[in-house]
């Protein structure tokens, strides 16, 4: 990673690329993927496969000698409070599924943060950057100033009622398609029909938070279409 750091660069409105991997994942075959492009952090998931704690804590360490934030998606929208639980075994990052309240929002920022910006406990030694600040406020300052946490967006109900979600502390509103696609094709009256126009509706909303929105694209020609929004 360049001396800026991710929550900086998503900060700034800078364009930033996430890879998706599976934990299991081998080394040299992360290392040729990261080749292919300039790569920001590390996507995996809990909420759809097997996993176990020890796979996370190793691909968090193996993450962190390539240089890369990891962002792991946990494995439930109810599960928030245990987002401090996911940190403290290594990962950079967390994100919350299908969320729809602002009460699960407030509890993940509540969970994410140190005191006095949070109420997540102190512990866990493989949490990422731990080794170079030992000292516990210099950590959490730390951490508070570097961790992304990030609410993910799954419905009609989370799209219109994104500006309420985009709560201080929260760095990112991100997409999940096929959830959201599920949720229109279930709401025949919502006005809004299309995936984009859900995006679209979404970004006027953060418009000024200093919150941005992530979506995922499957090639080049729909990544610079959702770049011209």
């Amino acid at each position: 990673m360049a001396a800026k750091g991710l929550k900086q660069r998503i900060r700034d409105g800078e364009v930033v690329n996430g890879l998706g991997v599976e934990m299991g994942i081998e080394r040299g075959q992360l290392e040729s993927y990261l080749e292919r492009r300039d790569y920001h952090y590390l996507n995996v998931d809990c909420q759809h496969v097997a996993f176990s704690e020890e796979q996370l804590a190793s691909f968090s360490e193996m993450a962190q000698d390539l240089g890369l934030p990891v962002r792991v998606r946990i494995k439930h929208t109810q599960h928030a409070y245990l987002v401090g639980n996911y940190l403290d075994i290594g990962p950079s990052g967390v994100m919350i599924p299908e969320v729809e309240t602002e009460a699960i929002v407030d509890e993940a920022v509540s969970r994410f943060y140190y005191p006095q910006k949070g109420k997540r406990s102190w512990g866990g030694e493989g949490r990422v950057g731990l080794k170079e600040r030992p000292d516990r406020l210099e950590y959490a300052a730390w951490w508070n100033e570097t961790g992304t946490l990030t609410i993910q967006i799954e419905s009609v109900d989370a799209v219109v009622n994104s500006r309420q979600l985009a709560k201080p502390g929260v760095d990112v509103l991100a997409f999940g398609v096929n959830d959201l696609m599920f949720s229109i094709e279930g709401h025949p009256h919502f006005p809004i029909r299309t995936y984009e126009d859900c995006v679209k509706h979404v970004l006027e909303q953060l418009d000024g938070t200093g919150i941005q929105v992530s979506v995922r694209t499957d090639s080049e020609a729909e990544r610079e279409s959702f770049l011209k929004l």
